[in-house]
């Protein structure tokens, strides 16, 4: 398996408002019906708002399968099989909770590419390891390929949950360019 790790980036403002999401959502559905390949996500700060952004796009029955949405450790582990180890080693925020989230999900879909994200979106629960607004987030392939990033975002909650779907989306059309086998 492949795993390659990003630096972490900020998000242009435009990308990340309500209407970059929306447009980022299509775009993922004209890449995804293109490539012929099925979406998964896997959702912990967000709650499900890549899931949200993605069914509010007509004909995402087309292109998405489902969305897990994993808020606690247990829930990820028994909804994703998450590693109890992993979890303990590496805490929940971390890019390698996010990676098995990602292959958890796969593995419980008929998805070819899969999400994840997990962070602190705040206002409480940020540590000076893992501060609020620090965001994990995974993309993998059903051939192996994964991909891996950590995003520190500024704003309040809100701010940080629309930046992080902003983000995710954005992943997945980054994977989807590189092309599927």
């Amino acid at each position: 398996m492949s795993v390659l790790s990003h630096p972490p980036t900020l998000v242009p403002a435009c990308e990340s408002t309500a209407q970059g999401i929306e447009l980022s959502a299509q775009q993922v559905g004209h890449a995804l019906l293109a490539s012929r390949s099925i979406l998964v996500t896997a959702e912990s700060c967000t709650g499900g708002g890549v899931g949200q952004a993605i069914t509010a796009v007509a004909g995402s029955s087309g292109w998405y399968d489902r969305g897990f949405i994993v808020y606690s450790n247990r829930a990820k582990e028994e909804m994703l099989g998450v590693s109890t180890t992993t979890l303990a080693a590496f805490g929940a925020v971390s890019e390698q909770v996010a990676l098995e989230m990602a292959q958890g999900a796969l593995a419980r879909s008929s998805a070819e590419i899969a999400v994840a994200v997990t962070g602190i979106a705040g206002p409480h629960g940020g540590t000076p390891e893992t501060p609020v607004g620090m965001v994990c987030f995974a993309w993998a392939c059903f051939d192996g390929f994964a991909q891996v990033a950590i995003h520190h975002f500024q704003g309040n909650r809100a701010a940080v949950r629309q930046q992080s779907v902003a983000i995710a989306l954005r992943g997945v059309l980054t994977v989807l360019q590189r092309g599927m086998p």
